[in-house]
């Protein structure tokens, strides 16, 4: 564990404010839920909470079906990594911080196609193989909590058509009832 140097009280509510710097390092975002932890020591600590990452083996079969089946790259998003692929390299994309662009798909809360000679969005922070195709948020009970996004390769001019938007919506709809269950 690694100090910060900072403390804070706690109030007369029993609330602690996480200072500026450490949410933003942590990109922990206003309404991001957060899980905590006590050990013998005393010791409180505060986890980010992806509850898409209860989902994760079953999210994992969701990609690999929808790569054998249909021959789609997938991945399989919580609000800030990689949770699941299929299609491409597991150890490019399993845990990779996601693009500011994905991000910005997530938070327009809808179906996001590539349109023939537009910019290739990146799926990760470091830009990655692939480029995002077609991605629709996983929304369960009105939060964003992840998002289903189909690649292609950078190389590779492409448009998707309408059976992969459709089946990527589909995706992201099935996850996000899961969670809701």
């Amino acid at each position: 564990m690694k100090a910060t140097g900072i403390v804070r009280r706690i109030d007369d509510l029993g609330r602690v404010v996480i200072p500026k710097e450490i949410r933003r390092t942590m990109r922990i975002r206003e309404g991001d839920p957060l899980e905590i932890f006590t050990d013998r020591d005393g010791e409180v600590i505060f986890k980010k909470y992806s509850p898409i990452g209860e989902l994760t083996s079953f999210a994992a079969q969701y990609a690999e079906t929808l790569h054998k089946t249909c021959n789609l790259s997938v991945v399989v998003c919580d609000r800030d990594s990689v949770v699941a692929c299929a299609g491409v390299s597991k150890k490019e994309y399993s845990d990779k911080s996601l693009s500011e662009e994905l991000e910005g798909i997530m938070e327009a809360r809808s179906l996001y196609t590539r349109q023939e000679g537009a910019q290739k969005l990146p799926a990760l922070s470091d830009g990655g193989s692939h480029y995002v195709s077609s991605a629709m948020p996983i929304i369960s009970e009105g939060d964003i909590i992840g998002c289903v996004a189909a690649l292609c390769e950078n190389d590779k001019e492409y448009t998707p058509d309408a059976l992969e938007c459709k089946l990527i919506q589909t995706a992201a709809g099935f996850l996000g009832r899961q969670l809701e269950d």
